[in-house]
């Protein structure tokens, strides 16, 4: 490009270091005499299009807040996430303090994940790792250490950018759906109690104007019968007969009608007790979700990647099923507690007959309920009971409910007694 088109740029969409860096002649720039000194990129250098995606997924709204804090001088609590997160892309694309404050927290964030990513050389061998960090969950370090690797060009970057921007729409997808349906349950939970309410309601009015129109035939009765206590007169005697015959009959229509009554307050009773054990189960569900929520978000805000939010106990976890990328997470979430994990597939690599052992060499043992054989769980469950073991029944083999169950206070679940569904083991 000629020098009055704008400035020149590299094939890996970077500015040039130095003008002294372009040859030029007769007014055309040829590129970089020698190959400029492997340097990270900085954050003002990148293209303005990933900025939004850097900000939202390599540093939590804490963070956020903090850098932005000390780079406006004001307090910013007041200031709602979404125009926070739009001032800091604001500030990405120029190269001032603020951009360096921000350069700064990113950096130090995820100063493990760049010191690995150093060591890859080449584009292929960077996008290796990018794809690699992907499949284990691990994005945000990754991502920031993609964008900023000195040997990643145009199409890398267009890569990690479109894989971010995609996962994304996943998982809001997934969160959008789960809170559907939990909605969904918690509406239908409260019309059924409503209803089950107001057959009550009816069946109790029902009841008491039964008894009432009893009282008041027998009353009748009673009456009628001094009325024509006279034993010699017949036609008083053949009215009284007619009238007892009544009141059976009516007598009797009310006895079927309470009995139907009584039998529709049973079925309206045991519908409600149903219901109200499903919105227990989802209450209870629903407070699994939040710990394992609230157990990843500490994670994410750790200061450092490589010490854990959660305190974790520094001892050695045997984890039975699962899938690989997450037992990987919860592999590195352990050993930086200072912990060890030994792992087993459950039986669709590893043989059965290695659980003994890795059990005994365990302080505690974790499955996952909803990814995991029935007889891996019940080998499990037996050789911990033999060898008088503590394990953990997991309500998913995601990350956070592996930190939500190690979390818990000691003594807070019966290893014995297990609160879990065995319907959700695989």
């Amino acid at each position: 490009m000629t020098a009055a088109t704008g400035p020149a740029v590299f094939a890996n969409g970077r500015l040039p270091s130095s003008p002294s860096a372009i040859r030029k002649t007769d007014g055309i720039e040829f590129g970089p005499l020698s190959a400029p000194p492997r340097q990270r990129s900085k954050l003002w250098e990148l293209n303005d299009s990933v900025h939004c995606s850097i900000i939202g997924t390599c540093l939590t709204t804490g963070e956020l807040r903090r850098v932005m804090s000390k780079a406006m001088a004001v307090e910013v609590s007041h200031i709602p996430d979404h125009d926070l997160h739009a001032r800091a892309v604001g500030l990405c694309s120029r190269h001032n303090a603020s951009s360096k404050l921000l350069q700064k927290a990113l950096d130090h964030r995820h100063e493990a994940v760049i010191k690995r990513f150093a060591r890859l050389r080449g584009e292929a061998a960077a996008m290796q790792g990018w794809a690699e960090a992907r499949r284990a969950g691990d994005i945000p370090g990754a991502y920031w250490a993609v964008l900023t690797h000195p040997d990643v060009g145009r199409a890398g970057l267009r890569q990690a950018f479109g894989d971010v921007h995609m996962l994304s729409h996943l998982v809001g997808a997934a969160n959008r759906a789960d809170i559907r349906r939990l909605t969904a349950l918690e509406e239908e939970n409260a019309a059924l109690l409503a209803k089950v309410e107001r057959q009550q309601a009816r069946l109790h009015e029902a009841v008491t104007l039964r008894d009432a129109t009893i009282r008041r035939l027998g009353a009748l009765a009673a009456r009628q019968v001094r009325d024509a206590a006279d034993p010699g007169d017949d036609d008083a005697l053949a009215g009284l007969r007619h009238l007892v015959a009544d009141l059976e009959t009516r007598l009797g229509r009310e006895t079927g009608r309470r009995e139907r009554s009584e039998q529709r307050l049973a079925s309206a009773l045991d519908a409600a007790q149903f219901w109200e054990r499903r919105a227990r189960d989802a209450e209870a569900a629903r407070a699994a979700a939040q710990r394992e929520l609230a157990a990843l978000e500490h994670q994410q805000d750790a200061p450092d990647a490589a010490e854990p939010a959660v305190c974790l106990p520094a001892e050695r976890n045997l984890y039975v099923g699962g899938r690989p990328g997450c037992t990987e997470q919860v592999r590195t979430a352990l050993e930086a507690a200072g912990g060890a994990l030994l792992c087993h597939d459950g039986g669709r690599h590893d043989h059965p007959s290695l659980l003994p052992g890795l059990v005994s060499q365990a302080d505690r043992v974790a499955f996952p309920v909803d990814c995991v054989s029935h007889d891996a769980a019940l080998a499990v469950k037996r050789l911990c009971r033999q060898l008088g073991k503590p394990w953990l029944p997991l309500r998913s083999a995601g990350l956070g409910s592996f930190l939500a169950a190690l979390a818990e206070p000691a003594g807070s679940r019966e290893p014995d007694r297990p609160q879990h569904a065995e319907g959700g083991l695989r």
